[in-house]
Parts: structure tokens; sequence; C-alpha cells
């Protein structure tokens, strides 16, 4: 299976054999699932084993040939996965052949063959977290629970399909394109008009005001001419139930001209399909660079999509005030004032009509940075017609068609180094599948470009990166934003050359690491006080014990067949600021009142991260009182105006400082009465001040100081500071299946002074575990024939499990040697997506143990793996004789296949 609880396997078997008393086989039966459209029983294997003796060497051999002979799949096999599927059955006969055996006492079978081929046991994973206490503050950077955590546990805490229906409420459900490009010719709406509790379908033509959004001005709300993708809004049904607008959505008839589409990034390369714009870093002379190495090197690298899986999808529910053109939007949005500002746009109203509330939601991981905004916008449009109250909560499968995703990336390089792994130079080419409209794609991109260093010397250095226009979604922000993209084709380039050279990666990786004072291709010096990478590099390794567990591994790799280990040990710089100068601010606004409590309003959104939890920190801990005194009620644009998105693993920077300018001012304000009234609580300090006329409430700004980077030509400051850490990974590989476990993961990372180490330690886990799925599991693929994603919904999609996480997960913040150098609030770091590419370790991981399997089986040809590593990936690239028996050959890969990585 794609993961290793809760999902249904890929291929499965039945297998029986009954000898007699001398060992010979009088009767065989070999059942397989996932084969064909029924359970299949592979007569031919049953004949070849029938008379034989079982536990003879050479009836294996004819076993596995014949298995094959009768179940080998053709390339356009429905399900997809041919050759895997029938490696899988080859693969399962030589381990019932080896079971069998054993038990039988039949042939020559050695005790330790026998143990690789069972099940593992897996215990209860565990885990360490070691941070060290905080002694000089009170509130700020303890370990306090989450605020809404017995709200979020007990089910008390609402998000939008929670909200009670307000008033005559009515429900949206989209009318999807059925094409992945076409012209709309006709909308025929008067099936679904006739239907019970239907009040109205709206297109185009019924939007009031632009039906133009996202920041490049080039989607349309509703497609007034052409579709670009399957499952784009066409439509909008407004009823009285969700479940009759759902129903009437499927009687609306659209009539297309249907038009090429292009899905793929290759293909969209090869096709020239891109926008116009691209970003550049050159530093150096490359070409004369890999002229003078000792070694060139060229290859491609590519990563696949990935779905955010919020548990909560998309939803909205948009309350006509009646008058004025006013509207209260409540939203799981990251984003509120998008939501606000392109709500006004189409409704034709000023933005000060329109308040967008956000309690919090159930995850965003920057998938409801920008795409919500089309979810609330179009359930204003319905609020508007009707007059009435119109909520719109997407299900999950159309959450996940029409949303978009991680941007898929692909890179072509050329690399110079020496014959020890020095890097000389790089010439790296970057193409993101940026889908249908730019939304995000052009910050994604910068961040990618920005991070193809990841912490080394690159030596010259020659990037150049442009987006595909593809017939997909429009792929959007995602946790690491281009950063984990760019890392990894960088990453994977470097293993690729660590082969060619036969260095160890380990030693390429520290050997061309960063010095304090390098600058990076963006021309960013590295500060000393704020590089931090090879200190938690030498500390990992020797606290992890690196040199006695490689060892000992590869002893184990040398005394096993069929199980293979293996380890990497990957570090990562993030850069932390948004790539758009003037998001770059935060805004808070505060309230003292006279019985002491405290309400807190600022920027950002709580989408689970924590964000709430620390603001209320920093206030508690700014005003020196309880932080039980502290409330954050929500997030609404009409006491936090003009916020930037939460987003970019900044919010705590920027909105942090924010609340600790307002509360500062507040307590400067109030230190006469507490200087005045020692023992007096603070609540009679507040109403005595209030007596006195004071004000108590105050705005809070703050504005990044330094930052702004020119592309054009390479300079100013690109990131304010960069948040970094070091894993170490571990794993444990079935060599026939390519099943995988994840035995024991190290974290150290850099969070500076921590607003809150438990929380941050959360995200540190968090992110990991997504990260890691983004490399192994979480596979998306479309259907080349139709345009429409296969990989909708859990059933399909594999996030990871219970069973997929480190046995072993062992986390530690480093503490600063200068605590107080950083000039962010407390000299905090943020850490929603930095630690997220530390889970390419695992990835990184299996390319080891694969490396050991292709040892062992005297694999010749070099080894390119792309990401995600599923099972299949991870089976086929091993190179044994199974894979060579299935591999079907290029001259009959003909046909459209089942299914593509985009």
């Amino acid at each position: 299976a794609k993961r290793k609880d809760d999902d249904i396997a890929i291929v499965t078997c039945a297998m029986r054999v009954r000898v007699d008393d001398a060992g010979r086989v009088e009767e065989a039966a070999y059942a397989f699932g996932g084969m064909a459209p029924t359970t299949v029983l592979a007569k031919s294997v049953g004949a070849a084993s029938v008379g034989t003796t079982w536990g003879d060497a050479a009836l294996l051999g004819q076993l596995v040939a014949a298995c094959h002979a009768e179940l080998q799949l053709p390339y356009t096999v429905p399900g997809g996965m041919a050759e895997y599927r029938t490696a899988l059955a080859c693969s399962f006969v030589r381990k019932f052949w080896t079971l069998s055996c054993a038990a039988l006492g039949s042939g020559d079978i050695e005790p330790q063959i026998v143990s690789e081929m069972e099940e593992d046991e897996r215990t209860v994973s565990h885990g360490q977290q070691a941070y060290e206490r905080v002694s000089d503050r009170a509130i700020v950077g303890h370990g306090v629970a989450h605020v809404s955590a017995l709200q979020q546990t007990t089910g008390e805490a609402r998000y939008i399909d929670d909200m009670p229906a307000v008033g005559a409420e009515l429900h949206m459900a989209l009318v999807p394109s059925a094409h992945p490009h076409a012209h709309v010719l006709k909308v025929d709406s008067a099936e679904a008009l006739a239907m019970a509790g239907v009040k109205c379908v709206l297109t185009h033509e019924d939007v009031p005001g632009s039906n133009i959004w996202n920041i490049f001005h080039d989607e349309e709300l509703l497609p007034s001419r052409t579709v670009h993708h399957v499952g784009q809004p066409v439509a909008l049904v407004v009823a009285a139930t969700q479940r009759q607008a759902q129903a009437a959505a499927q009687r609306v008839h659209i009539t297309y001209e249907v038009l090429p589409a292009v899905l793929t990034v290759r293909d969209a390369v090869a096709q020239g399909a891109l926008f116009a714009e691209e970003r550049k870093l050159v530093r150096g002379d490359v070409d004369a660079a890999l002229a003078a190495s000792d070694v060139t090197l060229s290859g491609t690298s590519y990563c696949g999509a990935q779905e955010h899986f919020y548990l909560e999808t998309m939803g909205a529910v948009a309350v006509p005030k009646g008058e004025n053109g006013e509207m209260d939007l409540y939203a799981s949005t990251q984003n509120p004032t998008e939501a606000q500002m392109v709500c006004a746009e189409a409704l034709g109203v000023p933005a000060a009509r329109i308040v967008c509330h956000v309690k919090r939601m159930g995850g965003g991981f920057g998938g409801k940075e920008s795409r919500a905004v089309l979810v609330s916008t179009l359930a204003a449009l319905g609020a508007q017609h009707t007059g009435q109250a119109v909520r719109l909560v997407l299900d999950r499968d159309v959450d996940m068609q029409m949303s978009g995703q991680r941007h898929p990336f692909y890179a072509t390089w050329t690399v110079g180094a020496t014959r020890t792994g020095e890097l000389r130079a790089l010439r790296m080419r970057l193409y993101s599948n940026g889908g249908f409209s730019h939304d995000l794609s052009m910050g994604v991109l910068e961040r990618a470009v920005s991070h193809v260093d990841n912490c080394y010397r690159l030596g010259a250095a020659d990037i150049v990166g442009r987006v595909c226009r593809t017939n997909t979604q429009s792929n959007t922000a995602f946790r690491s934003f281009g950063g984990c993209q760019g890392m990894i084709m960088t990453e994977s380039m470097l293993c690729e050359l660590a082969d060619h050279i036969n260095v160890p990666i380990e030693h390429i990786r520290r050997i061309n690491m960063y010095n304090a004072g390098d600058v990076t291709p963006f021309s960013q010096p590295l500060l000393a006080e704020d590089w931090n990478v090879p200190r938690m590099w030498d500390q990992l390794e020797r606290e992890a014990e690196v040199a006695v567990r490689r060892a000992e591994i590869d002893e184990f790799n040398r005394t096993t067949q069929f199980r293979k280990r293996g380890l990497a040990m990957v570090p990562t710089k993030f850069g932390i600021s948004f790539g758009v100068k003037h998001l770059n601010q935060g805004m808070s606004l505060v309230h003292v009142y006279m019985d002491g409590s405290v309400l807190v309003a600022h920027g950002g959104t709580e989408m689970g991260q924590g964000l709430h939890t620390k603001m209320a920190q920093i206030a508690a801990e700014t005003l020196d009182v309880p932080l039980s005194t502290i409330f954050i009620s929500e997030t609404a644009t009409n006491t936090a105006a003009n916020t930037s998105p939460t987003a970019a693993s900044a919010s705590s920077d920027l909105n942090g400082y924010a609340v600790y300018n307002a509360c500062k001012v507040l307590a400067d304000r109030l230190r006469p009465y507490r200087e005045r009234m020692h023992d007096a609580s603070f609540a009679t300090i507040a109403k005595t001040a209030y007596l006195d006329r004071v004000k108590l409430s105050e705005a809070g700004h703050y504005a990044t100081p330094d930052i702004g980077f020119s592309w054009a030509e390479n300079s100013g400051l690109l990131y304010f500071y960069f948040t970094q850490g070091v894993a170490l990974a571990e794993v444990e590989l079935d060599v026939l299946t390519g099943s995988h476990t994840t035995r024991r993961v190290d974290i150290i990372m850099d969070v500076g002074r921590s607003l809150n180490k438990a929380i941050d330690i959360g995200q540190i886990e968090g992110a990991f575990a997504q990260g890691q799925g983004w490399c192994t599991t979480e596979e998306f693929l479309y259907s080349p024939a139709t345009g429409r994603l296969l990989t909708q919904g859990p059933g399909n999609y594999k996030i990871p499990s219970a069973l997929d996480i480190p046995r072993d997960l062992r986390v530690s913040l480093m503490e600063p040697e200068q605590p107080n150098a950083l000039k962010t609030i407390f000299s905090s770091k943020g850490i929603g997506e930095p630690p997220l590419f530390l889970g390419a370790s695992v990835f990184f991981a299996l390319r080891d143990a694969v490396m050991a399997a292709r040892k062992n089986n005297d694999a010749k040809s070099p080894l390119h793996m792309e990401c995600p590593a599923t099972a299949e990936v991870l089976r086929m690239a091993c190179e044994d004789d199974i894979v060579e028996l299935t591999r079907i050959p290029h001259e009959q890969r003909q046909g459209v296949p089942f299914a593509v990585r985009i």
C-alpha cells in the first residue's frame, strides 16, 4: 500500500501449496488481487508447482517467470503502476517460497533470509523534546498550552460549518468544468431552476462589479468564455439546503468546445507554455568556472505537488446587512484583507462596507492565503443576489480539484566540482507548474530560486526560474512556499554528484557548507551572530553518534539481502520575510477594560499554529499581567485593517512587535498608577486610570526595518534573518515491496529565543511530518486522458499515518550563543515553515538504502530518484532480477498512461 495503515493494498495475494511426505507438490494455488478488475487465480504458476519438489532451488525462478508471464500488465492498464504491480506479484511469490520452505524444512533457506521476509512488528512510537528552561521572563518563552487547546480537544471550538444558521440561510454549490481546457458555448440552467428549493443559478453575467481577481488580475471569478482546468467553477447554484444545491448543480448543462490541454511541467517546458516573467540570480563567471572544474555533471531534478489537506475544508458564510451594500464575511482564510477587498470589488461597493471575520481555521498551510478568497467572494455573490445569508462549504473532493496545491518543480542543471566534491559552479534552470493563472506563483518561484543554495557555497552561479502555464488548478502557497522545492533540486543534484565521483554525500554537504561571512547568490552575507548550521551539524553528528550508526548500518546492509537501511543528514536555512516589501508590516489594537481584562486584536489569523497564544504571551509579559487576563476573540478587518496575510513564517514577528508596541504605550501610561498603588490589582489600576480619563486603548504598528530587494540588480536585503536546522534520519527498506519504516529521526533547530518552546517544538514535529509526506507517501496524479485529478480525497491521497511517522523522534532547540543579537520580537525566530524541508532527510535516507540494495544487486546505471519516493519508486529503483524482468520495453510503452505526475 502507499502507507502503513488505513489504506487499500495495491496488490494482495493468497497462496497455498500441499506437499506429500517426500516434499513433492500435490496441489498449489496462487490468487492475486489488484491485478485485474476481480481477483485472479494464476493457474500457470500453480501448474508450474505441481509435481515438483518444493525447495528445489531451480523452481523459484520458474515460478517467478510463470507469474510474470501470466500477470504482466500493459502500459495503459487502469490503475497505473503496471511494472510495479507485476513486480509485487512476483516478489510475493518469492516471499511465499522462502517462508513456506522454512516452515516445511524444505530447501536450504538461511534463517537470516527468513527474518527479512517476515513483517516487522512495530512498537509504539516515542519521542524526546529537549530545551532549556526560561528563567529571565515571566511568560514569554515558557511552554504554555495553546489557548484554544481545551476547546479544540473537546469539540467546543467553532469553525465555519459549526456556525448556527443565520436567519433563512441558503446554501451554495458549484457547477464545475468537465474539461481541462475548453470554450463555454452555452450554460443551460432551466432544469436546475425547476428543482425544489433552488433560488437562483449565477454565472459571470451576474457579477455586478469586477469579475477579475488575484494580484496579477489574470483570473476570472466565473469564466466568461474559457475554462482552464477540470473543476473550475462555471456557475453557482443557490438553494434552501446543501443537498438541493448540490443536486441542482448536476442539472446545469454546459456545452463546450474542447481545446488542447497541457498538464505536466515537462510538457509545458517542451511546448514553451510559460508565463512571461523570469527570476534570475547570477554571481561570477559560470562558463569559466565550469571549464576550470575537475568534474562536470549534467542532469535533472523533479519534485511533485502536495495537497494541503487541512482538516477544515474551505468555507464561508456571507451575511448581508440589508442596507448600504454592507456584508459580513465569516471565512476560513489566512488573508481577511484580500477577502474583504476582492469581495468589495466583485460586489461593486467600497471595502469599508465589507467586514471579514476569522475566528480560527482548521488548518491552512498556505492553501487559504489566496484561493480561499474565491470561496468567500462566491458566497457573497449569492448573498447579494438573494438578500439572504449564504453558506458555501466545500466537500473534500471539490476542495482538492479547485483550490490549488504545492507547485511541482522541474530543474535542469550542470554542476562543476573538484574531485573531492568542492563546488565550483552551478547553472540551473528551474520550472514550476503554476497552473492556469499566476496566483502566487512568482513569489513561490522567487523563494525557490533564492533557496537553491540551501546551506552551501555554490561557486559561480547562474540560476534562472520560470513559471509554466498549464491546465490544472492554479497552484498556490504551501508551507515552505518554494523554499523546499529549490533546496531539494540541489540536494538531489549533490547526491548524483556524490555517486559520480564516489565521495560520501555527507562529506560534500559539510565541505561546501557556508561559513560566517560568506555571501549568498542573492548578495546577502551570513552574519556571524546568526549563522549556526555548522555548529548544529557538528553537534548532531556527535550527539547522534553518526559514525557509529553508519558503521552499524553498513554492517547490516552487508549481511542482508532483502532489507536495507539508510542514513542521511540534511541541513536547512529558511529566509524569513515576505518577498513583497509592503507586506512586511503588522498591526494591533489593544483595549484595557475597567475590570482589568484585556482584549487584543492583531493582523494575524489563528489556524492551529498558536499565533494567538504567542500574541497573548507578548501582551501579558509587556503589560505585566497574568496570561489569563488576555483575550483574543477573532481577526476582523474592522479591528485590524489592511493586514498582511498570515504567511511567510513572519506573523509572530510582525504582529508580535505590533502588539508589543501597543502594550508598551499602555504600560508606560499606567506606570505612574502602579508606582503609586503598589498593592492594587490591575483591575483597580485600570478603573482608577479610567476615572482620571486616561486612554486605555492603543493601536500598534510595526514595519520590518532594512528590508527590500531588487531582483533586477541583485541587491538589497531579501531576508531579515534565517531560521536554521539539521535533521538526521534512519530508515529501513523492504527491497521486495518498497515499503519502508522510519526508524529514528534527530532534529536540532535554531529558533532564536523562542516565544513558546512547547508550541515551537510542535511546529517542528508537524512540519517534519508534512515534509516527510511530501517526499514519500503523498503522490498527486492526474489522468492525461481527461485532465481530471485522480488522487481526490483520503481514499486516494495518502498523508502520513500513525505508522508512517518516525518510531523514535528526538527534537532539540539550539540555545543561541548571543541570546539578544536578533532585532526581532524578544529575539525570537519564525518557525512555521522552516522545518518542513527536514522531512526530506527521510527521502535521502531511503535513497541511501536503495543504493545499498543496488550495490547488492550489482546495478550499473546511475540512480536518479524523484520526489515523492513512493513504494513504487523505491521498489523499482532497487534494480534486481524481478525489476529487470518486469520492465516494459520502450517500444511497448504505447498509448496514454493511466496517470501522470504533473
